[in-house]
């Protein structure tokens, strides 16, 4: 067995280094948090102990096996995004499989979700708790759910009020890094793609701002209406800028959908990507590894989005009382071939002669 040593105070990055885990795992392991598998807990302390880190006692949380309902917008579960929820999902059954809990899917109409609707699901299920999956719950279901102090997991969502434990890819962060991606390439115009209808949406939003403003280059949102056609209405939008000929080189898209459908325009323009105009997606959706050429985006592990979820779930069943968590997991780049160093200035960055 090797053993691992250092030449200064050992820190939670060195045991996580050492041990090949997260430090997010670590951190769970010292606090004897449920949801980690014994094998990974010995593993972790075993390396703590060897470099010298000094581990507090910490009463275990005992793990619950929920039976839980995960609720689901049928048009998105339908729709062209349903293999994201399908990956969701199959996050979720795996963690209450590993563990004995039980899932109970339920399809439901999120614009029209009351709690009269909850509540039936309830009572046929006999559920311990829900999961509200790309759900963002209205204000008086909100305060139904704090009221009935039923264990609720906001899952692919954000609560802005802090109220409810949620979990999300990191959509600020990964938006601000897709971005910055074109503007390292060389791009100084650059377009988003987006319909900020839910909260996470409006966060990418947020992060290409961020990286757009603190290089100094010039963007353009456009808004698709919500509940429309991605792909086809994302062909049909771009189509409209290029006829408008505004020196745009570059487009960063809120999903790998509508980066299809900026593609499919490009092409009908005989315009060549990215030589003429790079592309940048989101999700790493299946569809971004059949586009030729091969989508440049940000994957999004959807599985350990559910699994994250259903570990947030068991926290809450053994302790009502915890203070709720926000868990944000990391995206990363995903080199496809939409995107390459651009050096050709756009007509309005031309000087005249």
């Amino acid at each position: 067995m090797t053993r691992v040593s250092l030449s200064r105070r050992p820190r939670q990055t060195d045991i996580a280094r050492f041990a090949g885990v997260s430090v997010s795992t670590v951190s769970r392991v010292l606090a004897n948090e449920p949801g980690i598998s014994t094998n990974v807990r010995d593993q972790v302390i075993r390396i703590a102990s060897e470099l010298g880190y000094s581990i507090r006692p910490v009463p275990a949380v005992q793990p619950q096996n929920p039976r839980a309902v995960a609720l689901i917008p049928v048009d998105q579960a339908t729709g062209g995004l349903g293999v994201f929820y399908e990956g969701i999902l199959g996050g979720l059954r795996g963690a209450a499989a590993r563990t004995g809990g039980t899932l109970l899917p339920r399809l439901v109409r999120s614009s029209s979700l009351k709690v009269s609707e909850i509540e039936q699901t309830l009572s046929e299920t006999d559920a311990t708790g829900i999961f509200l999956v790309g759900i963002d719950p209205p204000e008086d279901l909100c305060e139904w759910l704090l009221a009935s102090k039923l264990p609720t997991v906001w899952v692919n969502g954000n609560d802005p009020n802090l109220q409810f434990d949620c979990v999300s890819p990191a959509n600020f962060y990964g938006a601000r890094l897709a971005t910055q991606h074109l503007i390292d390439a060389g791009h100084r115009r650059i377009l988003h793609f987006t319909m900020s209808h839910r909260h996470t949406i409006r966060e990418r939003v947020r992060g290409f701002e961020a990286a757009a403003a603190k290089n100094g280059v010039a963007t353009r949102i456009v808004q698709l209406p919500p509940g429309s056609r991605t792909s086809s209405d994302a062909c049909e939008a771009m189509e409209a800028i290029l006829q408008e000929d505004q020196g745009f080189t570059a487009v960063f898209c809120m999903n790998d959908m509508m980066a299809v459908g900026v593609m499919e325009a490009l092409t009908n323009h005989h315009m060549s990507i990215p030589q003429d105009f790079a592309v940048m997606g989101f999700d790493d959706l299946p569809c971004a590894a059949m586009t030729m050429p091969r989508l440049t985006t940000m994957h999004v592990d959807r599985e350990a989005i559910g699994q994250e979820a259903y570990w947030l779930m068991q926290r809450r069943i053994a302790d009502p009382s915890a203070d709720p968590r926000k868990v944000e997991l990391a995206v990363r780049l995903v080199e496809g071939a939409t995107v390459q160093a651009h050096t050709k200035p756009s007509e309005s960055e031309e000087t005249p002669a």
